[in-house]
C-alpha cells in the first residue's frame, strides 16, 4: 500500500490571528514534525498544504506573507509538494488528487489546523475518493468555538469520523507501529540470512 501525509494548513496565517492564543496545542509542529520524519522514514509521500485567500486582505491573502508553513516546522525536501488551496478540504481546488494518484497512493494520514473544519473534510473527501484515512488527532489542533471547549471539538470529531470515514490514531501509535514493522523486517532478513 502506498501512503501520503497530507499536513493541512499548519501556517503562519493562524499564527497571526488573535484565535491562536486559544489553539489547543500551539505546539503542533512538533507533532507534525514526528509525522513528518516517520512518513519520510516508511517513504511515503510529503505533500503539505496551505489554505488561501487572494484577495481578501486578511492573513490568509498570499499578499499579507502570512501563507507559509509554521517557521518552527521542518522544511519541505526537494520533491515533497506544497500546495495552496481556497476551498476547506485539500482536493477541490488543488492538483492533489492528480498527485496522489501519479504516486499510486491508496492510504493517507492526515494531520493539521482546524480538527473539525479543513482536516475533518480533508479526511471525508478522501475516504468519499476510496482512500484509507487515518486521522492523527493528537497532530491536529483547534481553538474552542460556539461555546465548545477545543478539548469537545476534537472528542465530536474523533466521534463522527472513527469508523466510518478514517481510522483515529495518536503520533505515538503511529510510531509504535513503525517499530514493528521494522522489528518484524529485521527477523524476516535474520531468518532468511541464516
Amino acid at each position: 500500500m502506498n501512503r501520503a501525509l497530507i499536513v493541512v494548513d499548519v501556517q503562519e496565517s493562524f499564527r497571526a490571528r488573535p484565535e491562536w492564543s486559544r489553539m489547543a496545542d500551539p505546539d503542533i509542529a512538533r507533532s507534525v514534525d514526528r509525522l513528518v520524519a516517520l512518513a519520510r522514514d516508511r517513504g511515503d509521500l510529503v505533500v503539505r498544504v496551505l489554505h488561501t485567500e487572494p484577495g481578501t486582505g486578511n492573513v490568509f491573502d498570499p499578499e499579507r506573507g502570512h501563507v507559509r508553513p509554521l517557521a518552527e516546522l521542518a522544511p519541505a525536501l526537494p520533491g515533497e509538494p506544497v500546495l495552496t488551496k481556497t476551498s476547506h478540504n485539500c482536493f477541490t481546488t488543488t492538483e492533489l488528487q492528480r498527485l496522489l494518484t501519479e504516486a499510486g497512493v491508496t492510504a493517507l494520514t492526515v494531520c493539521g489546523i482546524r480538527t473539525e473544519q479543513c482536516v475533518e473534510t480533508t479526511a471525508r473527501i478522501g475516504s468519499d475518493l476510496g482512500y484509507a484515512i487515518t486521522f492523527v488527532t493528537d497532530a491536529t489542533t483547534t481553538d474552542g468555538v460556539g461555546g465548545f471547549s477545543a478539548a469537545q471539538i476534537v472528542e465530536r470529531t474523533e466521534a463522527v469520523l472513527r469508523d466510518r470515514f478514517a481510522r483515529i490514531a495518536t503520533v505515538a501509535e503511529l510510531e509504535a507501529e513503525r517499530a514493528a514493522e521494522r522489528t518484524a523486517g529485521a527477523g524476516g532478513l535474520a531468518v532468511s540470512a541464516g
